[in-house]
């Protein structure tokens, strides 16, 4: 069967596996779209698109899973450095102090 059918004509199993999710973009890139494929299949891989607003992708790249793992690490939060206090009581095995804030 060729690849380009998405399902079996004759019983219409999908022949492709894939998981989608849109991103709205930051307002400065207003219009925009950053859609995100993870594909399921024998090549398993995924896809990052930017999507204009008329839905037209205006450019496409894949990752390797291990690149995907990378940029997920890369994208997690970033916390504030430890203080020296506090990496003292860390490795003491106390707890670090909370700070207050305006609201405590």
């Amino acid at each position: 069967m060729e690849e380009r059918f998405r399902f079996c004509p004759w019983c219409a199993s999908p022949q492709r596996s894939k998981i989608v999710e849109f991103f709205a973009p930051h307002p400065r890139d207003a219009g925009k779209a950053l859609r995100v494929s993870r594909y399921l299949t024998r090549d398993p891989h995924v896809r990052l698109s930017v999507w204009s607003e008329t839905g037209v992708a205006e450019a496409a790249v894949s990752l390797r899973e291990s690149e995907a793992a990378r940029l997920a690490r890369f994208l997690e939060p970033t916390r504030p450095p430890m203080s020296l206090l506090d990496a003292i009581r860390q490795a003491a095995g106390k707890p670090r102090l909370r700070r207050r804030t305006r609201t405590s």
